[in-house]
């Protein structure tokens, strides 16, 4: 067997990854072909991977013009620690205030610094500013280096 099989996560670990971090790396494509690597909060929606950001970011000027992108969640600092998930794929686009706001109250939620009585108020300044996007996964690469020591 392959070392790739040994450390590969079931689909059940990826999703209990993603449950358990808040952050992400996001990848888009730049116009000049080069990537554009952000880290971002995040939260799931429906079984996909969901974010916003600015409109007018360059990350948001790159998805409208080519919606392909790779997710990366990881976790673990030593070598027989690390664990992680490379999700690529493409956005749908959620533009409507009420979609925007829906996904931003996700993400807000699982961010330490917003206090639970403060979390409305900043959705709702934030979500007219912004887009958000759930990610539809291609390809799902994952490990889990804990493996190797079982």
């Amino acid at each position: 067997m392959k070392q790739r099989d040994t450390v590969a996560m079931t689909d059940d670990e990826v999703g209990a990854l993603l449950a358990y971090q808040r952050k992400i790396q996001i990848a888009t494509i730049n116009p000049d072909g080069t990537p554009h690597l952000v880290t971002m909060f995040f939260a799931a929606a429906g079984g996909r991977i969901a974010f916003w950001t600015y409109r007018a970011s360059q990350k948001a000027r790159n998805l409208a013009r080519d919606p392909r992108l790779t997710c990366l969640v990881e976790d673990g600092e030593g070598y027989f620690e690390l664990r992680g998930a490379q999700i690529s794929g493409t956005v749908t686009v959620i533009a409507d205030l009420p979609g925007v706001t829906g996904v931003g109250r996700l993400i807000a939620a699982r961010m330490p610094d917003i206090p639970d009585d403060a979390l409305d108020a900043y959705v709702a300044h934030a979500a007219p500013k912004r887009t958000a996007y759930l990610v539809d996964p291609a390809r799902i690469t994952s490990w889990d280096h804990r493996k190797l020591l079982a």
